[in-house]
């Protein structure tokens, strides 16, 4: 029983249910910015390029031969992976945003002085016994 209390204890820990939850977003984030580099980014590109669909960009290493039965192309597809680098670029631009922010919420928390701690009973006794002492008292 003890292997699987301490996994039980190991899977509902805050971390893990961090972890899933970030899982979960990335993969989500990684649509939305694969939507945006081939929907919104790359069409203009496209455009500007004269109409070149950058997806279908490929060399082509060894052509199709219909004469044989076995039809096969083999060929590099650098346009799919420039797709990608700018995928990745965009990707790594949020998160360096993202980090960029939250070290400056850091940096603003660590600059901003901590409030003194109140005095002990006995601190405070003593504070009034110097004061009654300054007066003459």
């Amino acid at each position: 029983m003890g292997l699987i209390s301490e996994f039980r204890e190991f899977a509902v820990k805050g971390n893990v249910v961090d972890l899933a939850v970030g899982v979960i977003v990335g993969a989500a984030f990684g649509k939305i910015v694969t939507s945006l580099v081939d929907q919104v980014v790359m069409p203009p590109i496209g455009l500007l390029t004269g109409g070149i669909d950058f997806s279908k960009l490929e060399w082509v290493l060894k052509p199709e031969d219909p004469a044989t039965e076995v039809i096969e192309k083999v060929s590099i597809q650098y346009g799919a992976f420039l797709n990608v680098l700018i995928q990745f670029v965009i990707v790594a631009f949020v998160i360096f945003m993202m980090v960029k922010a939250i070290n400056s919420l850091r940096r603003k928390e660590a600059e901003a002085p901590a409030e003194p701690a109140a005095p002990t009973t006995t601190e405070a006794l003593l504070m009034e016994i110097r004061d009654q002492l300054k007066t003459g008292r």
